[in-house]
């Protein structure tokens, strides 16, 4: 008998007429690690979300334990044991683990007064139960990436689930967080957990899991022991093909530096160190340079300063030998500087707009006479890029009814459009399938190989590996080591200056 099942699961979404479930049934055994794959738009974090009651199927049952369980809401799942670690975090930055932890399950003094001292003591006892080595009375800002991820298991343990799900855990993690988490993950089922791990990376599929789920187009197509398939098979499994792509980089043509930062310096006030500090990089014309780093290092000053979301810094910016320093986005982007953010929710697109705004909005005055603007060009021009970028969805829908891989697209679309010289990509695959990594990764080649300038931020080894010409790491908002990409260089070497145990620089200046 099943743990967790699930029956016929049904689920459509009228408002975008897109069928994310389609009589899906699922399984997982108690005490494994059921990894839960499929490219973006599969249907596996609906599935999970209906399993958790973010989400109410339209057909289907549930049974959990051998007994059919209606969940509406994530109490009803909490009440039955089953906890979800989402993609994005959820925790407050000035509270601490504790106030993360208990919030709105805290306990009380009296009936109405929080009991601080019972909440600490109570998290604390789920942190020794459970080998968690932090501080209680941390504030959970001063916490590195693989903390906060460990924090929000400790939520869910708290409220004392022992069915885990775990939304793409690794995504922002390095190899070494990645190794202790998966540690934990072990140890949690060797205490009696079960564990629900969604993921695109197909190699943690086959280190961390018992079996696989393979979903496609909201159906599933496919279950296996782990030990029975390997990537290449499930990526065939995923998308209907093999995708495993090969960086096939041709030798670089630098040719004059298209973009430099100086002794670049961004400070914050009541913080004791800069968040950056003297960077100094150049980004060469036909280079990708990649900034590796985790969270919280630097990654996002950096993509700020040089696109003129921060302009409050120290130091110069230099944009084909012209100082641009403390120039506004919309100043840099006439330059001819684009931008694919990390967040291309919030800063990439407006999710309200419709699929043809959004592919517009960089370029919308070449479509204006006389301030109106010429629907038929507009419609051409979008419906151009999306047959070239391969995008699925209708363009008068808004871009928020697209999966994450579609959304990249278009943003991705609309700033190759403008036929810049320096490209910043920050995080372009994040939380992305192979197939969608795999379109990005092609486009990042080919305009490299057109001699545009490429500045990649990203914290997926991997990706940065696979694509950088030169590769440089920052930690605490300095840059600590600096190298060709070459054979020698490994995820675990550039892993060890990411977590801050390697250091070129600490007694002497960076060099650009």
């Amino acid at each position: 008998m099943a743990y967790v099942r699930m029956d016929g699961i049904t689920k459509f979404y009228p408002e975008s007429n897109v069928l994310a479930n389609k009589s899906v049934d699922f399984e997982v055994e108690q005490i494994e690690i059921h990894a839960l794959v499929g490219e973006n738009g599969a249907g596996k974090t609906t599935l999970m979300k209906i399993l958790y009651g973010l989400e109410l199927p339209d057909q289907g049952k549930i049974f959990i334990r051998g007994r059919e369980a209606e969940i509406r809401n994530p109490l009803d799942a909490n009440s039955l044991g089953i906890g979800m670690v989402h993609q994005h975090f959820r925790l407050i930055p000035q509270f601490t683990i504790t106030e993360n932890t208990v919030l709105g399950n805290e306990p009380r003094r009296k009936g109405i007064f929080f009991d601080r001292d019972k909440a600490e003591q109570s998290v604390r006892g789920v942190m020794e139960e459970y080998g968690f080595d932090l501080d209680p009375g941390q504030k959970v800002s001063s916490l590195t990436v693989g903390q906060m991820q460990l924090v929000e298991i400790i939520k869910i343990l708290y409220r004392r689930a022992d069915i885990l799900i775990l939304d793409e855990p690794t995504s922002v993690l390095t190899e070494q967080q990645i190794h202790k988490l998966f540690d934990t993950l072990e140890k949690l089922t060797d205490m009696g957990k079960t564990i629900i791990i969604i993921t695109h990376k197909l190699g943690e599929v086959k280190t961390v899991s018992q079996r696989v789920t393979v979903m496609r187009k909201g159906e599933v197509v496919a279950v296996r022991d782990t030990v029975d398939v390997d990537e290449k098979e499930l990526s065939r499994l995923m998308v209907g093909k093999s995708v495993i792509f090969q960086f096939k980089r041709e030798p670089m043509k630098a040719d004059k530096v298209v973009l430099e930062l100086q002794n670049v310096t961004v400070e914050e006030k009541g913080k004791e160190s800069p968040l950056l500090e003297n960077v100094n990089l150049k980004v060469h014309t036909g280079e990708v340079l990649g900034v590796a780093g985790v969270g919280g290092n630097g990654l996002q000053e950096i993509e700020d300063v040089v696109t003129g979301l921060c302009t409050t810094y120290e130091g110069r910016m230099i944009h084909l030998g012209e100082d641009i320093s403390h120039r506004s986005s919309m100043e840099l982007r006439k330059r001819g500087m684009a931008y694919v953010p990390a967040d291309r929710l919030c800063r990439g697109s407006c999710l309200e707009s419709s699929v043809l705004e959004n592919m517009i909005v960089a370029n919308h005055h070449s479509f204006l006479t006389g301030g109106v603007l010429r629907q038929g060009e507009t419609f051409e021009y979008a419906k151009e890029l999306t047959e070239r970028y391969s995008i699925s969805g209708d363009l008068r829908v808004p871009i928020g009814t697209l999966s994450g891989g579609n959304i990249q697209k278009v943003i991705l679309a609309r700033e190759l459009a403008l036929k810049s010289d320096c490209i910043v990509f920050s995080e372009p695959t994040w939380g992305l399938d192979v197939a969608s990594s795999e379109f990005i990764y092609e486009k990042i080649l080919e305009i490299r190989k057109a001699g545009v300038g490429v500045l990649l931020i990203s914290s997926n080894l991997d990706e940065i590996l696979g694509l950088a010409d030169t590769l440089i790491v920052l930690y605490r908002g300095r840059i600590v080591g600096q190298f060709p990409n070459n054979q020698d260089l490994s995820k675990e070497l550039v892993g060890e200056y990411m977590m801050g145990l390697r250091d070129d620089f600490s007694q002497g200046e960076q060099h650009a």
